[in-house]
C-alpha cells in the first residue's frame, strides 16, 4: 500500500519535467527498499524464526560477515570467493596469444580447436566499461571457447584499465586505436577474409559507429556482419539509468573526473546496484547480516567485482554526445570530423536483446529497426544485460524469440513482435552459430598465430596483461 501511495504521489505531477518527476519517483522507490519490512530484522519472519532456532547463532555469522566486509571495504580488498577465480587460472583460459598491445587495447587471438575452420574470422569489441573475459567465463560457459570448438576463428579487443595518464583519450582514439587497429591486425593474418564483427554493450555502439564510418568511406567489403549484443543505437529512451544522466549530473561527474582523470570503478558499480537495489544489494544483505550465510561466489559475480575506470575525455564525450545529445540516432555523430548516418548501414545484422536488461532495455536496442534498412535478425532472450547474453547451450530454463526481418522490409512495433514470434526453448547461442555460418565460406586450414612479416608477432599468451591491472 506505501508502495502504491508513493506511486500515486511521485506520478503524474503538473508542472514537473518528465525526467525530474522519474527521478523523484526513483528515489522514492529506494528509500522504500530502505524501510521495506522484509529488510529489517524485527519485521523479517525468517530472520526471527531462524534466530529463534539457532538461539542467535546466525546474528553472530551475521556480525562477522559485516565487520569481514568493513575491513575488505577499507583496505579495497575484493569481496570473499573471488579467490577461486583467478583470470588465466580459472576464468579466462582459453588458449591463445596476444598478437597486438597499444595504448587502448590488447588484441587476443584464440587458437584453433579444430582441423578445418571458417574462412571468415570473428572479431568481438566488448564494453570498455566491463572486463573482456564475460565472453570467456569458465570453459563450460565461454562464449569464445564455444565459437572456436565450432570452427570459427576468433580474436577479441581486451581493453586496457585506464588510469591518470589516459585522462586525453577520447571516442576517437578508441575507435582509431581499437576498433581500427583490430582490423587492420586481423586482416594482416587472415589476407583476404571479410570479418564477422560482434560488439557487445557499449562495444557494440562502438562498432555500430565505427561500420557506418566505414560505409560512408567505402570499406563495407572489409565486413562480412554485425552481430550487436544488447547495444544501443537510439538513446532516447535507454530505461532507468538515463536517470542519472542529465546536464547537472554530467557536469558533476565531469568535475570530479577532471581532478581524478577518470570515473571510478566504484561509481559505475554504485549506479548499477541503484538499477536492481533489491537483486543486488538488500537480497544480499538479508542472507548475510541477517540470517548469517555467505552466498557462494560464481565466476559472473567474480567478474562482476572485477570493475574497470573509464577515461575522463572519453566518458564525457559518451554521456554528452549519445545519451544527453543523441547524437548517433539523430545523424550527428562526427567519424572524422564528418557525420554518419546509421540509414546507410545495410550490412547483414544479428541483434541481441534480453527481458530483463536494466542498462539497455530490449525495446531500446529494438529501435535499431527503424534507424538501418538493413536485414535484421532480431533475438529477444531470457536474463538481464549479462546473465542473457552468457547462454550455453544446455543452460536450464533459458529461452529466446527471434525473427528475421529483411532488408527494407516494413517495421513492427516491439509489442506486436514480442506477440508475434514464437518462443523457443534454448540457448540463442545455436541459433547464432547458424546465422554465421549462412554468411561464411567452406572450411579451410587455420590461420598462423599472429603474422610476423606484418608485425604482429605473438607477444604473451591470453589472457594478457590488461585485463590483470586493477
Amino acid at each position: 500500500m506505501n508502495q502504491r501511495w508513493w506511486d500515486q504521489a511521485t506520478t503524474g505531477i503538473w508542472g514537473v519535467a518528465p525526467h525530474h518527476q522519474n527521478v523523484v519517483a526513483f528515489a522514492a522507490r529506494q528509500w522504500l527498499d530502505v524501510f521495506s519490512p522484509g529488510n529489517q530484522f524485527l519485521t523479517n519472519p525468517v530472520a526471527l524464526t531462524r534466530t529463534v532456532e539457532e538461539s542467535g547463532a546466525n546474528l553472530v555469522r551475521g556480525m562477522n560477515n559485516l565487520l569481514d566486509d568493513i575491513r575488505r571495504q577499507v583496505a579495497a580488498l575484493p569481496p570473499p570467493g573471488v579467490e577461486d577465480f583467478v583470470v588465466g587460472r580459472d576464468v579466462a583460459v582459453t588458449p591463445g596469444k596476444v598478437v597486438l598491445r597499444n595504448r587502448v587495447m590488447e588484441l587476443i587471438q584464440y587458437a584453433p580447436a579444430t582441423g578445418k575452420v571458417h574462412p571468415e574470422p570473428i572479431l568481438i569489441v566488448p564494453a570498455w566499461i566491463m572486463k573482456y573475459y564475460i565472453l570467456d567465463l569458465s570453459p563450460s560457459n565461454s562464449l569464445v571457447r564455444y565459437l572456436v570448438s565450432q570452427g570459427h576463428t576468433v580474436f577479441c579487443i581486451s581493453w586496457k584499465n585506464p588510469g591518470l595518464p589516459e585522462r586525453d583519450l577520447g571516442m576517437d582514439e578508441y575507435l582509431q586505436d581499437g576498433f581500427q587497429a583490430a582490423l587492420e591486425a586481423i586482416e594482416a593474418i587472415v589476407p583476404g577474409r571479410k570479418v564477422h564483427a560482434t560488439g557487445y554493450c557499449l562495444g557494440g555502439t562502438l562498432l555500430a559507429i565505427a561500420a557506418a564510418a566505414m560505409v560512408r568511406d567505402g570499406q563495407r567489403e572489409r565486413l562480412a556482419s554485425l552481430s550487436l549484443f544488447t547495444a544501443q543505437t537510439d538513446f532516447s529512451e535507454p530505461g532507468e539509468l538515463g536517470l542519472f544522466i542529465d546536464e547537472s549530473q554530467v557536469s558533476l561527474l565531469e568535475a570530479q573526473m577532471a581532478a581524478s582523470g577518470y570515473l571510478r570503478a566504484d561509481q559505475m558499480v554504485a549506479a548499477f546496484e541503484m538499477l536492481r537495489p533489491y537483486d543486488l544489494l538488500w537480497s544480499r544483505l538479508v542472507e548475510e547480516y541477517l540470517l548469517g550465510n555467505r552466498r557462494p561466489m560464481n565466476d559472473l559475480m567474480a567478474w562482476n567485482a572485477d570493475a574497470t575506470r573509464m577515461p575522463a575525455k572519453m566518458h564525457s564525450q559518451y554521456l554528452r554526445r549519445l545519451f544527453l545529445d543523441n547524437d548517433l540516432s539523430n545523424g550527428r555523430y562526427p567519424v572524422g570530423g564528418r557525420p554518419i548516418i546509421l540509414s546507410t548501414l545495410d550490412l547483414p545484422t544479428f541483434c541481441v536483446g534480453t527481458v530483463k536488461d536494466h542498462v539497455a532495455p530490449w525495446r531500446s536496442v529494438y529501435k535499431l529497426h527503424y534507424l538501418s534498412p538493413a536485414e535484421i535478425t532480431f533475438v529477444l532472450t531470457t536474463g538481464g544485460h549479462n546473465a542473457g547474453i552468457v547462454s550455453e547451450p544446455g543452460h536450464p530454463r533459458r529461452q529466446y524469440q527471434i525473427a528475421t526481418r529483411p532488408q527494407g522490409g516494413g517495421y513492427l512495433s516491439p509489442e506486436e513482435w514480442a506477440q508475434k514470434v514464437e518462443v523457443q526453448s534454448g540457448s540463442w547461442w545455436q541459433a547464432w552459430l547458424t546465422w554465421l555460418k549462412g554468411r561464411s565460406g567452406e572450411l579451410v586450414d587455420p590461420p598462423a598465430l599472429g603474422c610476423a612479416s606484418r608485425g604482429y608477432m605473438p607477444i604473451e599468451d591470453a589472457p594478457g596483461s590488461y585485463v590483470r591491472e586493477k
